[in-house]
């Protein structure tokens, strides 16, 4: 069944119900996918919009109340008719029928913080508004503690109000209402604190990140309703410390050691364990990596890097003392091996930030690097900074021996580095040649990578003395050629 908008006017101009919803019905129905709107039609479609909105100010039955909202959001989408909508009068019938109408009611508090999230997505000058003008940084973690319902039993150790001296993984899980809006709290927080983490901050700033560190650390002990709210809540919770200034992280290794608690070198480390969970569950899912790992990997690293004692227990847990020497580093179910395997990942910034974390645990050591990654694996961090030659450690960190199991001692002397493993011995191909033989294939290879590097196919390379690797030119394969004896320092091969 058809109908004329001039029909549909009419029907609703009777002011009956009943006529009007079958009316309002069967135009709903024919323009539920209608997003493009001719001129024609302008001034009734504009005359349906006023019958409808004085429909919604009387009492009406659920069913006609529902195809009245239907055609508004239709209508709405016409650009040119929105003369009826965007009344105050309008607007307050709607609001009614949405349920947020009362300024006090949680409704519309949340689509304050959702307008306010998307203003600050959009727009970089409300951002930055936001951020310095009006305090957002300060606004908002006070509506983040209010939310989620905090106190302070020390300055910067949060507790639920009624339940403290309960650690927060054993209260109940936060309502969907309070996760939702502590949700958009935090979208909004971590697009006006983009590009801070670096950036220097006076005192007063400072102080107040360290609060807003302290209320971060509570979301993420905290449990939302159901798994999949939770871990999407801790998503927004981890990429917001990923903000913070670097300095501030220390707020989560505060509270005090408690019966329960995971305690490493007299620290409280249940954030932080908290945070490797999180990074091996994205791990172990597999899905958009760069989206949904980095940012738990680049925090770790942070920390890690700049407080030893979370340095110290995520090497406890990422690389404990080798044993295994017979399995390649990348081969296994254990943490230190699904990192390992990403390291050659085909995304640069996946790799790069896995190696990145390795290389932090490792004290910036390229010797104990290679120990745990093998140096197939770890050669992409070492030629990038410029580390293939090998280096001393980084001033950085504390002077702690790295402790040698009896079953890695034994096989040291065993174990390929380029692999990581001790290997079957192999025959040596070319035993029996004699000198004139072994010559002539030399030759053969150097003249085979001469013609493949000329034609294009690969881009031969060097390892010069700063350790880094630069390109192997034509001169260089000529001088090769025509005298063997005359070795480039290092060679290797990469795809132009």
């Amino acid at each position: 069944m058809t109908m004329d908008l001039n029909s549909i006017i009419d029907q609703l101009e009777t002011g009956d119900q009943d006529v009007a919803l079958v009316a309002l019905q069967i135009y709903n129905k024919e323009n539920s996918q209608c997003f493009a709107f001719n001129k024609d039609g302008e001034s009734e479609r504009e005359r349906l919009g006023k019958l409808v909105l004085g429909f919604l100010t009387r009492e009406l039955q659920p069913s006609c109340q529902l195809a009245c909202v239907e055609t508004v959001r239709i209508l709405s989408r016409d650009k040119h008719c929105l003369g009826p909508f965007v009344s105050h009068s309008a607007m307050a019938t709607l609001a009614t029928i949405a349920g947020i109408g009362t300024a006090e009611t949680g409704q519309v508090r949340f689509f304050d913080l959702r307008l306010t999230f998307l203003l600050t997505a959009l727009r970089v000058d409300v951002r930055a508004q936001l951020a310095k003008e009006l305090h957002g940084i300060s606004l908002l973690g006070n509506q983040l503690d209010a939310t989620l319902g905090l106190c302070w039993p020390d300055t910067f150790e949060s507790a639920r109000a009624g339940s403290e001296g309960i650690p927060p993984e054993e209260l109940p899980p936060l309502s969907r209402e309070q996760t939702e809006r502590a949700m958009e709290i935090l979208k909004t927080l971590f697009n006006i604190t983009f590009n801070t983490a670096k950036s220097e901050v006076d005192e007063e700033d400072a102080a107040e990140y360290r609060h807003l560190g302290a209320i971060l650390r509570h979301c993420l002990m905290s449990c939302a309703d159901g798994e999949e709210r939770t871990e999407e809540f801790h998503s927004h919770t981890v990429n917001l410390l990923g903000n913070l200034p670097l300095p501030s992280l220390d707020v989560l290794l505060m509270p005090k050691v408690q019966q329960g608690s995971i305690e490493h070198m007299g620290v409280n480390m249940d954030a932080v364990h908290m945070l490797l969970d999180f990074m091996e569950k994205r791990l172990d899912r597999g899905n958009k990596l760069k989206e949904t790992l980095l940012p738990c990997l680049n925090l770790l690293t942070e920390s890690a890097r700049i407080h030893r004692e979370t340095r110290k227990f995520l090497r406890s847990k990422v690389l404990p003392p080798l044993r295994d020497v017979k399995n390649r580093p990348e081969v296994g179910s254990s943490l230190r091996n699904k990192l390992v395997r990403l390291m050659t990942h085909i995304d640069t910034d996946v790799k790069t930030c896995v190696a990145e974390l390795i290389f932090v645990l490792c004290k910036e050591s390229v010797s104990r690097f290679i120990k745990y990654t093998g140096y197939g694996n770890a050669a992409g961090l070492l030629a990038a900074r410029g580390l293939l030659r090998g280096a001393g450690d980084s001033g950085i960190y504390s002077g702690d021996e790295d402790s040698e199991t009896e079953e890695y001692r034994e096989a040291k002397a065993l174990i390929n580095p380029v692999t990581g493993v001790v290997e079957e011995e192999q025959s040596n191909p070319m035993e029996g040649m004699t000198e004139e033989q072994k010559e002539y294939e030399a030759m053969k290879l150097v003249s085979m990578f001469d013609k493949l590097s000329r034609n294009n196919i690969i881009q031969p390379m060097q390892l010069g003395g700063d350790g880094r690797i630069t390109e192997l030119n034509q001169d260089d394969m000529q001088r090769l050629v025509h005298n063997p004896h005359v070795q480039p320092r290092s060679t290797h091969l990469g795809r132009t």
